[in-house]
């Protein structure tokens, strides 16, 4: 037997809203047991210092982890041997959209603090671009 849901209950997908949505591919793993897999590194287009730099930044040893994939967006996922240890979740997207935001906020300061009319209007051209692009971004990088 099989059940649908009524045309009424059925969840709203972003297609429905008319939205975009990043593409999604399989996380290549680049750590398994410790040791790092530098051809899937290389198959995505990064390095060990990448890798070493992430792992820094989470405060995690190599030796540590026991799984450590990287998705379609660039995050790294780490699983460790130690279940103690709490892991930060990766925020790259949202950092990266959060800096465009002020850097479309800066312009628009920089716009109405200048006397001068030219610079006014190049502020104020390029901070209307920069806000084009935040909102063709906003669905790869917020959702």
């Amino acid at each position: 037997m099989n059940v649908m849901l009524k045309a009424a209950r059925k969840p709203l997908s972003p297609h429905d809203l008319g939205q975009q949505v990043a593409p999604h591919a399989a996380p290549q793993t680049v750590v398994l047991d410790g040791n790092i897999i530098n051809e899937a590194l290389g198959s995505i287009g990064l390095n060990q210092d990448w890798l070493k730099s992430q792992l820094e930044t989470a405060g995690v040893s190599l030796d540590n982890v026991f799984i450590g994939q990287v998705d379609s967006s660039g995050d790294l996922y780490l699983d460790l041997f130690d279940d103690a240890i709490q892991v930060p979740y990766p925020r790259v997207k949202e950092m990266l959209y959060a800096n465009l935001q002020k850097a479309q906020a800066d312009l628009m300061g920089y716009g109405m603090e200048t006397q001068s009319s030219e610079a006014k209007k190049m502020y104020n051209a390029d901070a209307d671009r920069l806000k084009d692009i935040l909102n063709k971004l906003e669905p790869f990088l917020l959702h």
